[in-house]
């Protein structure tokens, strides 16, 4: 069924693929958004959407992270899984990069995501070396997080969140390889990363990069699957019917092996990838073609924007913010298990405190984000400046010749 089903979307696995290089002709699809540029090369114009869905989904998946974090409610990692879900997009959007500018895509990644990185190292690790982190070479992952950047005894609970950057890094790195791989064996290359959760299940020693690499690979590449296209082509019941596959043995596996914390994913692995593989299908595979409607709700939209464009900065420093707030007393959830006799009132004033530290956070170190993607800095984006930002898909008119776009 699987492999009849991917089969059926790209019209034959020998034909339905193009390289990255754009040595053949291609036919770059995916989910029209709305427009606001174009990119253009020798042969063809391409109109740029800014596909809204996306950035709502992306919107979504922090704030849960945010909430998660704050609460500790294992619940929001089954109702929606946020991390598979923010590697499935950034997938997509490093296909589309791959396909634009080649392997001078990995330097343009690298551009967007380091420099927010180096903004809160600037400020946490001379804090940390003065309070006994040990001076060593393994300072440079600080720099390039190749491997967990070393922490002290305090800085180990604001900063262990890096290993999502360190997980970022390793995919944009692999990506030139895994996305012409990824094109010509589909289904070999997807089922790569559950047989190394398989086999670390099975006692294969792995160190915490190779689990998180079986753990989320398989949604950095239906990124790759949403940006050829390839999910929306795909006939809704094989659709339907391999993410309910997937996400059932996830189910199946994460209720009959829960973790010392129940059912939270987080430390579930082979549960939580087989469920986020089934969710991202559905979020991406049922993706409405147009978002319109969220650009009339100018708050919703003007919070979708910044979320987007502050996606790192938020992400770094929430639990700065969240540590910080119980430091000086206004952390409810400084108690163990503070959910069970926590009051509407004191949740819903926990997450206000939590808010307004992160944004104070935003306008601090936010627009590092803008110099980081040559966009004007600002303390706020606007919804109208945001809109002039690249999309991650690119969806072409006609067939395309072998030129490479460039950004116009």
């Amino acid at each position: 069924m699987i492999d009849g089903g991917w089969r059926g979307v790209g019209g034959g696995l020998a034909g339905g693929w193009r390289d990255a290089a754009h040595k053949q002709t291609r036919i770059c699809s995916g989910i029209p958004g709305n427009r606001f540029g174009k990119l253009r090369s020798k042969k063809v114009t391409y109109d740029v959407v800014r596909n809204r869905y996306l950035d709502l989904l992306r919107a979504i998946a922090i704030v849960r992270v945010v909430v998660y974090h704050a609460t500790e409610w294992a619940f929001l990692t089954i109702v929606f899984p946020a991390m598979g879900t923010m590697f499935a997009l950034a997938g997509s959007l490093m296909a589309a990069s791959l396909d634009r500018h080649g392997l001078r895509a990995l330097a343009l990644r690298a551009r967007r995501l380091l420099p927010p990185l180096w903004t809160i190292a600037v400020l946490a690790v001379p804090a940390m070396l003065v309070t006994g982190m040990p001076a060593d070479w393994r300072l440079v992952f600080w720099i390039l997080p190749l491997h967990d950047p070393p922490s002290n005894w305090w800085g180990s609970g604001i900063l262990h969140i890096v290993w999502y950057l360190r997980e970022f890094a390793w995919f944009v790195l692999l990506s030139p390889l895994a996305l012409p791989l990824f094109r010509r064996w589909p289904v070999p290359t997807l089922v790569v990363p559950f047989a190394l959760l398989v086999a670390i299940e099975a006692g294969l020693p792995a160190i915490p990069a190779v689990r998180d690499f079986g753990l989320y690979f398989g949604c950095w590449l239906l990124g790759f699957a949403h940006h050829d296209g390839m999910l929306h082509r795909m006939r809704r019941p094989v659709l339907l019917a391999i993410a309910a596959v997937t996400a059932g043995a996830g189910a199946a596996w994460f209720l009959t092996h829960p973790s010392s914390r129940g059912y939270n994913l987080g430390a579930i692995p082979l549960g939580d990838a087989l469920w986020s593989v089934g969710f991202v299908l559905l979020l991406l595979g049922l993706a409405p073609d147009r978002a319109d409607w969220l650009d009339r709700w100018r708050p919703v939209s003007r919070l979708v924007t910044t979320l987007n464009s502050r996606a790192v900065t938020v992400y770094l420093w929430h639990k700065t913010v969240i540590i910080a707030a119980g430091a000086i007393g206004l952390g409810i959830a400084a108690r163990p298990n503070w959910w069970q006799d926590a009051t509407p009132i004191s949740v819903v004033a926990w997450m206000v405190t939590i808010s307004v530290g992160i944004l104070g956070c935003v306008v601090a170190f936010g627009w590092v984000e803008d110099l980081a993607a040559r966009r004007r800095p600002v303390l706020l984006p606007r919804v109208e400046e945001w809109a002039g930002a690249r999309t991650p898909a690119a969806v072409p008119r006609r067939r395309v010749g072998s030129a490479r776009a460039e950004a116009g």
